[in-house]
């Protein structure tokens, strides 16, 4: 046994010396790094970056030696509190008006913190956490996230940390579904099954999902899940896991029309009443008269109300400021126009690609968010991430490269007043929007985005 391991970690010691500092750098990323210093975050994040390229080269036949170190990483984290986004302190208060039976849809914090027998175990550290924004708002958060919500704050008790831990325990198991259902589906793909890692071992994943407990990951796993059943032929079977995915996130809506010719006009209508049954399940528990109206004007403040990291808005909006435009008059009407164009662009690739065939299905989807992504007005750093897992699944890496540089809009933390530097963010979509570039317009690229049917 000595001489095995002695032989193991001679043949190994480069990457396994890799996987140590990368250690380090995830400590250090953990537990000695606030947000505001930027300098250190992009100089940590570009290290990591560096790191899993190397290691994912040096050990891409090693599967199990990538996922026990994938694994690892995220177990550094296990008991740091997030340090880039403070959304937790809503999920936590969120969570607890669940565990009791209060509709978290219908009250708003700045209206609850008044109460003086507020059930809410460390209400005002939790209302402070959460930002005077948050406050104001009734919950954006879809149903089963709300339930886990639930489930930590049940768990958690009295005790904040004690419900992050649940939380990050459930990412964490998330994110292990999706490399075990993703290995299947590339196997299925007769694709290579290291590619998973370029996503278990991406730093934004880790920060992003285990570290700052975004729960992009879970929404994820229900995803992947659902696609390797429709993979199989088991159709009916996907329907509920990728109902739940929506039930967490309601991005995967987006992908509902271009199922019409993967699974023919028959089975796409059944799956489709499947799938909006076992939503309208998930939401029933939380119904009331007010609850669709609550939960529409959350969602709307997203298209008409906030921006971050935009894209193409941030060139339009300069545009139009210079010939005297209002911000806040074009953000309100940019949010109605972006949901047109990407039902529009929706259809388009609905009906113009041959979706039959898994492979272009899910290169299909690629776009489809792609596109929506780049003309949305906001974009956190942890949106990309489903674009890094559906890329997996494709010959396309632009995903990989975005989520290294979309780190650089994390500079609007750096001062109190939040303000963007559009210069960095012009670097970012510069890098994206030419590598982007270069894979569609390679000759050597095997199919182009369109096809005749």
């Amino acid at each position: 046994m000595p001489n095995k391991l002695t032989t193991y970690l001679k043949l190994h010691k480069v990457p396994i010396a890799l996987a140590l500092l990368t250690l380090i750098f995830y400590y250090t990323f953990a537990y000695n790094l606030v947000r505001i210093d930027f300098i250190k975050l992009i100089a940590l994040f570009a290290a990591l970056f560096f790191l899993c390229l190397r290691i994912i080269q040096f050990e891409k036949w090693n599967l199990k030696f990538l996922l026990v170190i994938g694994i690892l990483f995220r177990l550094v984290f296990l008991m740091a509190e997030p340090n880039l986004s403070q959304d937790f302190y809503r999920f936590i208060w969120d969570g607890h008006l669940v565990a009791n039976f209060i509709n978290p849809y219908l009250e708003v914090p700045d209206i609850l913190i008044q109460q003086k027998d507020l059930i809410i175990p460390n209400a005002q550290e939790l209302y402070n956490g959460m930002g005077e924004l948050s406050a104001k708002h009734f919950s954006n958060y879809p149903p089963f996230n709300q339930l886990i919500f639930g489930l930590a704050a049940l768990l958690g008790g009295k005790s904040i940390m004690a419900s992050v831990l649940v939380m990050r325990t459930v990412i964490i198991l998330g994110d292990i579904g999706i490399v075990y259902f993703g290995r299947k589906l590339l196997k299925h793909l007769n694709r290579p099954q290291h590619l998973i890692f370029w996503y278990f071992l991406n730093p934004l994943v880790i920060t992003e999902l285990t570290g700052n407990l975004h729960f992009e990951g879970v929404m994820l796993f229900f995803f992947v899940w659902a696609l390797y059943l429709l993979s199989q032929k088991k159709w009916m079977l996907a329907a509920v896991p990728y109902a739940l995915s929506i039930a967490i996130k309601l991005v995967p809506l987006l992908f509902l029309p271009l199922f019409l010719k993967y699974l023919g006009l028959k089975e796409s209508f059944i799956f489709y009443l499947l799938v909006g049954a076992i939503c309208i399940l998930c939401f029933l528990p939380f119904y009331s008269p007010d609850f669709l109206a609550n939960y529409s004007q959350t969602i709307g403040l997203w298209f008409s109300n906030f921006e971050f990291n935009a894209g193409l808005y941030n060139g339009v909006k300069q545009i139009a400021i210079a010939f005297d435009g209002k911000p806040w008059e074009l953000i309100k009407t940019y949010g109605k126009i972006v949901p047109i164009l990407t039902i529009l662009a929706v259809l388009g690739v609905t009906f113009f690609r041959k979706n039959q065939n898994l492979a272009v299905l899910l290169t299909s989807m690629l776009w489809v968010l792609t596109l929506y992504y780049l003309l949305s007005a906001t974009v956190h750093p942890w949106y990309i991430i489903f674009l890094v897992l559906l890329g997996v699944f494709t010959q396309y890496r632009f995903a990989v490269l975005w989520s290294l540089v979309v780190v650089l809009s994390y500079f609007a933390y750096s001062n109190p007043a939040f303000t963007e530097n559009l210069w960095l963010l012009a670097l970012e979509y510069f890098v994206v929007f030419g590598f982007l570039a270069y894979e569609i317009f390679n000759p050597k690229r095997q199919k182009p985005i369109f096809h005749k049917n």
